[in-house]
């Protein structure tokens, strides 16, 4: 029996899960998307929802909230590390930092590099000023994990993706349909210019009396 269990348990008690969705939100706001597992990806959507909703106030309020809920950490230092091939370091969701704007220790830990809360208050929350949910979609890759065969998927950030049906831009279809619909107000706007039809020759308002026939004089017998 599940009587009054919220949410999914993803096999694991509450301390384990909770640390696993701020680890998952912290990589998705890091990096724009984050390659998971379907029932992980749904676990952690509305835990993401709400802190860019959080975060969209842009109060002092809702940072102490956002840090409540998530873990403040040190974020972008694989741009300075020489380990991380180029071609994984460009990041169309947001500006990455200068190499040498990152700084290191002589022990190798990162001692200088951006925030996570003050990464999402200045570049998440502008992303979604103009949009009232749905900040995050899932794409399924049709690809399965080797060993369980899970269904993996792309947890991604909205708002920069291509194609009419998520991008803004017109279908072939609607472009079709507002074909139609200009032809059709043409037509209209064509049919009320027309003058009316002339309309049938009204009778005369005299008519053509019958000729009366004389009253028969009534003969004397």
């Amino acid at each position: 029996m599940r009587h009054r269990i919220y949410g999914k348990q993803l096999n694991r008690d509450s301390e384990h899960r909770r640390a696993m969705l701020r680890n998952l939100a912290a990589g998705l706001f890091e990096h724009g998307e984050i390659r998971t597992t379907l029932p992980k990806a749904k676990a952690v959507q509305p835990f993401v929802e709400k802190i860019i909703t959080i975060a969209r106030q842009g109060t002092y309020r809702a940072r102490r909230r956002i840090e409540a809920r998530i873990n403040d950490r040190r974020i972008h230092s694989w741009v300075a590390d020489d380990n991380v091939p180029d071609a994984r370091k460009d990041n169309p969701y947001f500006d990455l930092p200068d190499a040498g704007d990152i700084q290191f220790n002589r022990y190798g830990e990162v001692r200088k590099a951006p925030r996570l809360v003050q990464h999402i208050m200045t570049k998440i929350a502008p992303m979604f000023a103009d949009r009232e949910g749905g900040y995050t979609r899932i794409v399924k890759l049709g690809e399965h994990r080797f060993g369980d065969g899970t269904d993996l998927v792309l947890l991604q950030l909205t708002g920069i993706e291509e194609g009419p049906q998520v991008g803004g831009g017109t279908s072939g279809r609607r472009r079709q349909a507002d074909r139609r619909t200009a032809y059709a107000a043409r037509l209209r706007k064509s049919a009320a210019s027309e003058p009316p039809e002339s309309a049938e020759p009204a009778e005369s308002a005299t008519a053509v009396a019958e000729p009366e026939t004389p009253a028969s004089e009534d003969s004397d017998s």
